[in-house]
């Protein structure tokens, strides 16, 4: 075989470190943003906040990067479009090449880093309290049962009874299933599970360890006073097969056999419905989540404009006295650590940089595409795809995507998510488009407008749409009502 040499000339795509950290930063949330970024400054001694106002006008160069720009997340006219804003050109100049000093000279005080910052107990709130573990309703349960005076029989019976509770407070198991596990020890009477269930009933909250929906309901009208109106009527109707009635909106059928009239009944009804059918979810604490708009939508002189939000997106800068200990052509380890961490920091303020623009970008092309949903709500809403929002801002659609995930704005008509203004579009009868969001807020107008005695039906909201000009089948309403968690009509009607 003979060898030869060959020289071959191709094209290949290669992801760098810096676009990797640019995609990840792109993706993520205004709260996973802020642990980023502070992670960042907890890891890299060259990065640091920049807070004093008074350093901001000063010259701008790789080492007094912004992740934003003061005039332009104000809205201030600055002379120049600040959708012309590009990216800050990356360097490839050795660190060391562009601050040298002598290890003797005298530096400015150094400034503490944002996690070692200290402050008054009422600005910042106790992180041990914040972070602790919720309640759940069987510790309640058995804080409860350690106050309560059991024999060790009633104890074991008591534990297994409330390891049978579930979240809800219903009692998951029978108790003839509970018998057989404790009977592998010594013999228990089902009179005995039943007595201690009987205590577990008068446990907060009231209506937990209870087998059914009937019987819950039974153990919280307990503690109501007797003399109730309607109270009566309402036991009767907390039955099993009276609450099927009442599930299948059978009005009629529970008046003959309850022989109440149209007003008792509904007031049996209302005392129902002040109570709580799920008992354990008002022990059980879960964790909130929250949203941090990206963007701020305001009207400036007639005119709807977007803007960042300065607080999800700390001004970042590298530090200048650690910055000046870096020595060209010095090979030292120290040096090299600071060289890398120098570099690394240069990266992520650029990345924040181009996620900022990134966002900003989509937003202000958003907010022009839909400016009829600002001025007159969501019915005015146009038909947008993520092709048509790519192709203005010259980007890909995956790029698009992530920009749009997870992300919010704040608007003078509430907070939304920037995936929210993208919608498909539904045939008019003038040849035009409709937007799906448009469609789903009349829907609901019309609910909201109805009767509640005689409410409407699926066909008839595509009747009404077709005489507004909207083509759409009986099927779409129904999914765009799923789509809002509205119930069906036969759902809907009530008594009076």
């Amino acid at each position: 075989m003979k060898q030869s040499l060959d020289f071959k000339l191709g094209q290949h795509l290669t992801i760098t470190p810096q676009l990797q950290q640019a995609i990840r930063l792109l993706q993520l949330s205004s709260v996973e943003l802020q642990q980023e970024i502070q992670e960042a400054l907890e890891s890299n001694p060259l990065l640091e906040e920049n807070e004093r106002e008074e350093e901001i006008p000063e010259a701008k160069n790789d080492t007094e990067l912004s992740t934003t720009d003061s005039k332009e997340a104000n809205g201030e006219d600055t002379g120049e479009s600040s959708d012309d804003v590009e990216a800050l050109p990356a360097t490839d100049n050795d660190p060391g090449e562009e601050s040298e000093t002598d290890w003797d000279e005298t530096f400015e005080p150094m400034r503490a880093p944002l996690s070692s910052r200290s402050g008054s107990n009422d600005d910042f709130p106790d992180i041990d309290a914040r972070n602790s573990p919720p309640q759940t309703l069987r510790d309640h349960l058995l804080w409860q049962m350690q106050m309560t005076p059991y024999t060790d029989t009633d104890k074991q019976i008591a534990l297994a009874l409330i390891d049978a509770i579930n979240e809800d407070g219903y009692l998951s198991c029978k108790l003839d299933e509970i018998q057989q596990v404790l009977g592998k020890n010594h013999a228990i009477e089902m009179d005995e599970i039943e007595a201690v269930l009987h205590q577990i009933h008068n446990y907060d909250p009231l209506g937990v360890g209870a087998r059914d929906l009937a019987e819950c309901l039974q153990l919280q009208m307990k503690l109501l006073s007797p003399d109730s109106p309607d109270l009566k009527a309402a036991r009767e109707l907390a039955t099993p097969a009276n609450l099927a009635l009442l599930a299948a909106r059978d009005y009629a059928q529970l008046r003959r056999l309850l022989k109440l009239s149209a007003e008792e009944l509904q007031s049996a009804l209302q005392l129902i419905q002040g109570l709580n059918p799920r008992p354990g979810n008002s022990v059980t604490s879960s964790q909130a989540g929250y949203v941090v708009p990206d963007i701020i939508v305001r009207k400036f002189r007639g005119v709807w404009r977007a803007e960042l939000n300065s607080d999800v997106s700390p001004k970042l800068r590298i530090n200048r006295q650690y910055e000046k200990m870096i020595h060209r052509g010095d090979s030292s380890a120290d040096n090299r650590y600071l060289q890398d961490q120098l570099q690394q920091a240069r990266w992520f303020i650029k990345s924040l940089v181009s996620r900022n623009e990134t966002l900003l970008k989509v937003a202000r092309n958003i907010v022009d595409r839909q400016r009829a949903f600002f001025d007159h709500g969501a019915e005015a809403m146009k038909p947008l795809v993520l092709h048509d929002v790519a192709e203005s801002v010259s980007m890909h659609e995956s790029t698009i995507s992530r920009v749009t995930t997870n992300k919010y704005m704040l608007t003078p008509r509430g907070i939304f998510e920037l995936k929210y203004f993208f919608s498909s579009h539904v045939a008019t009868a003038d040849g035009g488009s409709c937007s799906a969001t448009a469609i789903r807020s009349i829907i609901k107008k019309l609910v909201e407008c109805e009767t509640t005695t005689k409410p409407i039906s699926d066909s008839t909201i595509a009747e009404i749409l077709s005489e507004q000009g909207i083509n759409i089948a009986r099927r779409t309403v129904a999914k765009y009502r799923e789509s809002m968690n509205i119930p069906p009509s036969n759902q809907r009607k009530s008594l009076i």
